[in-house]
This record gives structure tokens, sequence and C-alpha cells, in this order.
């Protein structure tokens, strides 16, 4: 196992104080031949197991490193420590079973969504917003009262042409939770929503009113949506073309595009892939 080592005095700095800065780091006391040391140490192999991502399990033998388990103030055996920060925050002493281990210190570790959150931060401020998009999602459905990951979702809804969503999700952040974020998010809906009164799409709208049955209007009008990132009555109105006429123009090219920008993950692209293949197919 990557995540698993044995103490000694060469290595001691390298895991507790340099290691224990980015991992939590669970020290196991224990002694050849001992039983409970014995009884625990496959228990905590299996958590080391469960958790290899952000846990390093490291072992001290008492009887050969008996000037470390001094350092630690070890005076009952199996003993464990949670070190994290090159500082000892939790631990136990004797046998107990991996489910009341892991609930003693699963609140010390990182969640998988905190992993997923980060690395949507990251693609966010690399501008890939498609696939932070997806990340964030995953994020948002494992926990899904954490302001911070709906705050980053909800940007990517916009900047991936999903509106209306972004607003509904914002509607269900607290007020001690509107920061500068927020107000930017909302600066951005804003501004998507006036690109959707633009002349250009005004014009058609009023053409589509006068001809509703025009399938180049439609098109034209769905093209100018879904540049305004309205994305979702883009994709409706095209595809009220496509249910007339399967062959009309680009619009079975132009709406594959569509459904093809949009993220992993996004009910939208689920959705309108279905009611396309079921025509196509």
């Amino acid at each position: 196992m990557h995540n698993f080592i044995d103490i000694t005095p060469e290595n001691f700095q390298q895991v507790i104080l340099q290691d224990s800065q980015t991992n939590v780091v669970m020290v196991e006391f224990w002694a050849e031949g001992y039983e409970p040391s014995q009884q625990l140490a496959p228990v905590l192999a299996n958590v080391a197991a469960k958790f290899s991502d952000s846990l390093i399990h490291a072992r001290v033998d008492c009887q050969t490193q008996q000037e470390i388990a001094g350092q630690f103030g070890v005076q009952n055996l199996p003993t464990v420590i949670l070190v994290k920060e090159g500082q000892p925050i939790d631990g136990f002493a004797g046998v107990q079973t991996e489910a009341e281990i892991i609930a003693s210190f699963e609140k010390h570790l990182p969640k998988p969504e905190d992993g997923l959150y980060q690395q949507g931060v990251e693609l966010v401020t690399a501008g890939d917003y498609q696939q932070a998009y997806t990340v964030l999602k995953q994020a948002h459905e494992l926990d899904a009262q954490r302001a911070d990951i709906k705050l980053l979702l909800a940007d990517c809804q916009v900047e991936v042409g999903q509106v209306k969503q972004a607003k509904e999700l914002l509607s269900t952040i607290g007020l001690v939770d509107q920061d500068a974020l927020y107000k930017s998010i909302l600066g951005k809906i804003e501004l998507a929503e006036q690109a959707a009164e633009s002349p250009e799409i005004k014009a058609l709208q009023a053409e589509l009113a006068a001809k509703p049955d025009d399938l180049e209007i439609k098109v034209k009008l769905a093209v100018q949506l879904h540049q305004a990132n309205q994305t979702e009555d883009a994709l409706e109105l095209i595809m009220s073309v496509l249910y007339k006429d399967l062959n009309f123009g680009e619009a079975k090219k132009l709406t594959l595009d569509m459904i093809n920008a949009l993220p992993d993950g996004d009910p939208l692209k689920s959705t309108f892939r279905r009611k396309i293949y079921g025509l196509l197919y």
C-alpha cells in the first residue's frame, strides 16, 4: 500500500512534520506478539485502505522505537494518534471496531466533495467551465447544502447557458453566503437576460409571431438564443423544426452541435439526446 510506512528516527521528521502538512497521518503504536496489537492491526489497515487518498498509515514498533513512543507519551498498547500539520488532533487507546474508528476519525479527513470542489475551482480558474460544471455537479450531488459548491456551480451554469437553473440555485443561497461571487453571478445572469432581449432576437421573435410556421425563422432564432446562453429555449425551438422536417436545412447539424456543446452531467444533454435519437432512430 502506497500510504503505509514504518516510522524510524530517520523518517520521523519527513512523515510526522512534513507529510502531515498535506495529509492526515494515522500513527499506530504496536508491539510484536502483543495480542491486542495484532487484533487491531488489520482493522487499521482496512481503515487506511478506505482513505488511501488522504490518510497515511504510519506504524511505530514500540519494542524497537521506544524513544519515538516516548515522544508521544504512549503508555498503553495499542495506541493510535492522528497527526495533522505536525500536531496530534485525535486518538484512542485499546481495540476498537472499524466502524468506531471511522466514525471518530472521518471528521478530520477530507470528504470526496472537498476534492471535487477544489478541482472545480482550478478548472474555473483555467476558464474550463464545461469540465468544471461536470465536477461541481458531482460535488453538489454529494452535498446539496454547501453554499460554496452551489455558488461555483451556479457560476458554471451561467457560463454554459443554464441561466434559469443558475437563478434557481442562487435562490437557495442564504443571506450570510451572499458574497462577492454571489453578486458577480447575479450580474452575469442580468447580462445574459439582457442579451436575450437583443434587437436581433426581438426582431426574429416578431417575425415568428407573424409567421409561426416559418421553419427558417425558427432556426435563425434558435441560433441567436443559443448565442445568448438561452440554451434550453434554443433547443426546444430547433427541435420543433426537426419534428416538422427532420432534414430541414442545417437544423439537424445545429441541434447536434448545441447538444454536444453541453457539459457532461447536464440534464439537458441527456434529455435532448434522447429526443433527437428518438427522431433519428
